[in-house]
């Protein structure tokens, strides 16, 4: 196969070019100063609020030998409870949204499939504590699966700010004593990262007290938060000068 001299050159000049590049990258690079008198440091920021947030998860289980029969009980159970619920919902105080529904087969010993097993679940969520525990008391197709506690986005973000406030504060507080520390007039800042995170808090009341309560009557369910923690940090460079 020949091939035409026009073909080379293009291919050849762009090589060069490359290298050209590649090489004076190399020397701008080899030309930039060594970074001296660089600290890294991390401080942070930890703000404990209430927890204002109630989540809480109703489902019920089905058995039966016909699918289309056990999803029809199915059925049945979640819009009997999303009629009740739907009662007393109101936007940020109780969302209601449906969970998780699955239906399977069951196996006997001879692994052919003897009868159908599903379920289905119903989410309470909000910051209206009385208003949640009330209704998950008034439903009776469902029984309580879990209770969970949280913060609210507006509560989350109120905190957040407040934490990283104090977490910049301290860093600069910081950098500061570091630079006097050794011997430096002060410090300007190269690079910093800010993340949060919630840490622990108080879990709810035992899962069983609740349940018993709630198939003793249709009273409210016994709940009671406490409190979580969110933390700021703020991890970085400073150059000290």
């Amino acid at each position: 196969m020949k091939i035409h001299p026009n073909t080379i050159a293009p291919v050849l000049r762009l090589l060069a070019a490359g290298a050209i590049a590649c090489a004076a990258s190399a020397s701008y690079a080899q030309t930039l100063p060594v970074p001296q008198n660089v600290v890294q440091l991390t401080a942070s920021g930890t703000v404990e609020v209430q927890q204002d947030l109630l989540t809480i998860t109703l489902n019920t289980t089905r058995d039966g030998a016909d699918a289309a029969g056990v999803q029809t009980q199915l059925k049945q159970a979640l819009d009997g409870a999303l009629t009740e619920a739907r009662k007393t919902a109101q936007s940020g105080q109780m969302d209601v949204r449906t969970g998780n529904f699955s239906l399977f087969p069951r196996y006997g010993k001879d692994g052919k499939i003897n009868g159908w097993q599903g379920t289905t679940g119903l989410v309470l969520e909000g910051k209206d504590f009385t208003r949640i525990t009330t209704a998950a008391g008034r439903i009776q197709t469902l029984t309580l699966a879990n209770v969970g506690f949280g913060l609210s986005r507006e509560q989350r973000a109120q905190v957040e700010t407040e934490a990283q406030s104090q977490a910049i504060e301290s860093f600069k507080l910081k950098a500061g004593e570091i630079a006097k520390g050794f011997g430096f007039a002060g410090y300007t800042l190269r690079e910093v990262s800010v993340n949060a995170s919630e840490q622990g808090g108080m879990p709810p009341r035992p899962r069983m007290m609740a349940m018993e309560a709630k198939m003793a009557s249709d009273a409210p369910v016994p709940v009671e938060a406490g409190k979580t923690t969110v933390q700021v940090s703020a991890s970085g460079a400073v150059q000290l000068k």
